[in-house]
């Protein structure tokens, strides 16, 4: 009875995974019509359903047939898009306007790149992509717009609009932006008016913010607690508040180098997901709080005379000790580097790459 169980089970299982396998022998068999489930039309479906076209200007690809591939051939308009296309590539044109029936034949356009073009916003009109309902990728980079088309489809997940001519973001458009999860922004002339408020805030499903390059003297406003990476290098911040970081507790990178940044709250790093914190290149003096799960610390090019390794770590547990393996601390003012390695390697015992470099003379004043 036992062997006649345990044949049973053997069977079973074979039929199941020979059933359950893909037919890699064959790749144009059919599965058996009782195995056969109801699809929806996915790409490949979709594109029979419509003429195999492509625009003269462009290519496509048999290999991709729902992209057609229009970039880098000095065209100074939108071609005809035919409805099948799902992925258009318009990068390193010399594109200067996109018409208000550009897309009315591809309304399932699922992503836009127009990246290193002359778009302006005045030869952009109202609504030309919010029609797009399936739209989650649109690339706008590199252009000469000076503000946000609107509206933009809440379908977005990625929007690049770095490297423009950008002075303010409308609130109301952002705001409705609840799936995108990268917004970059850099290399733009956003001022502090332009990201106070709360309509970055209501972007709950944003990961990655990027505000590097532009004219902001204070921390941006508002953030969602999804936020994960926020990079604002290149500004003129000279402060953080002391509980600014309340709002966004799974902070994992935060980068703020080429700031001026002269003194920060001790805690104010007090994140327990912070990995990554770049502060090079300020005018730091004083020592702060360094998280435990902080791996990457950047102080080089600051103003430190002295490190208070106290402060830093002001209790070594050898139990769970600090995390941080990379430190960077060149082109400060420090002494040594001597006082420095007899107290570094207790405070971080998993340091691994430790840059101390060349410092910065301390004047020498005459009395």
């Amino acid at each position: 009875m036992a062997f006649i169980t345990g044949l049973a089970i053997l069977t079973l299982f074979f039929s199941v995974n020979i059933l359950c396998q893909d037919n890699y022998d064959d790749p144009f068999a059919q599965a058996p019509r009782h195995l056969r489930r109801i699809r929806t039309p996915v790409e490949s479906d979709l594109y029979r359903f419509f003429p195999r076209e492509c625009a003269r200007e462009c290519r496509c690809m048999p290999s991709y047939p729902m992209a057609m591939y229009c970039d880098n051939r000095k065209l100074k308009y939108v071609p005809n898009i035919p409805a099948h296309v799902r992925h258009l590539y318009l990068q390193v044109n010399e594109i200067e306007s996109v018409p208000e029936n550009a897309f009315i034949n591809a309304t399932l356009l699922q992503e836009i790149n127009f990246s290193h073009n002359k778009l302006k916003s005045s030869n952009i009109p109202k609504g030309v992509f919010g029609k797009l309902k399936s739209l989650f990728h649109l690339r706008l980079d590199h252009n000469k717009l000076e503000e946000v088309p609107v509206p933009l489809p809440n379908t977005l997940e990625r929007l690049t609009l770095s490297f423009n001519q950008l002075t303010k973001l409308p609130a109301d458009t952002i705001r409705t932006l609840i799936n995108v999860t990268v917004l970059d922004l850099s290399n733009n002339k956003l001022s502090d008016g332009a990201v106070k408020g709360n309509h970055l805030g209501k972007m709950k499903s944003l990961i990655q913010l990027n505000l590097q390059s532009n004219k902001l003297k204070s921390m941006p406003g508002d953030l969602p607690a999804s936020l994960l990476q926020l990079s604002v290098e290149n500004n003129s911040i000279s402060s953080i508040p002391g509980n600014y970081f309340r709002k966004t507790p799974n902070l994992i990178s935060l980068r703020m180098a080429h700031n001026k940044l002269k003194q920060v709250p001790y805690g104010v790093f007090n994140l327990s997901k912070l990995m990554e914190l770049n502060l090079g290149y300020n005018q730091l003096s004083k020592s702060f709080y360094v998280s435990r799960d902080l791996e990457h610390l950047y102080l080089n090019n600051n103003h430190f005379a002295t490190l208070n390794f106290t402060l830093m770590c002001p209790t070594a547990d050898f139990a769970n000790p600090n995390h941080l393996t990379y430190l960077r601390l060149e082109k400060n003012k420090l002494r040594g580097p001597l006082n420095i390695y007899t107290y570094i390697y207790v405070c971080f015992p998993h340091l691994r790459n430790f840059a101390f470099g060349e410092q910065d003379r301390i004047p020498i004043v005459e009395t």
